[in-house]
């Protein structure tokens, strides 16, 4: 494994972009009344994971970085909840989520991990 240079060089921050992008694809099947509302707040939270990923490794403390990576974790769960809510407006199938709710139980994963090596 090579030095880890910058936030782009961590796998979590990695496939946190990959949910963004999953997300954003799909929310292009939402009706276009939830341009401003679901659509807005989905697309918002699931880039906000990398953004604070990203903002906490260029803070200069482990303490600081850690609560990013805890806001990050926030922003993966209100990711997870709207996805979850969409479901059940039948906007999405549960079967055309799953592989994005798995990675988001991943990365979860990969952000407690994290945060303890960093608070430890």
């Amino acid at each position: 494994m090579g030095k880890i240079e910058s936030h782009r060089d961590l796998i979590v921050w990695q496939k946190s972009i990959d949910i963004a992008v999953q997300v954003y694809r799909l929310t292009e099947k939402f009706p276009s009344h939830e341009k401003f509302g679901l659509t807005s707040q989905l697309t918002r939270a699931a880039a906000s994971v990398a953004a604070n990923i990203a903002e906490g490794n260029a803070r200069g403390s482990s303490k600081d970085y850690a609560h990013f990576l805890s806001i990050a974790r926030g922003s993966l769960m209100e990711t997870e909840t709207f996805l979850t809510l969409a479901t059940r407006l039948n906007y999405l199938q549960s079967v055309e989520l799953q592989p994005t709710l798995a990675l988001i139980q991943e990365i979860d994963r990969m952000l407690n991990v994290l945060r303890a090596k960093l608070l430890s």
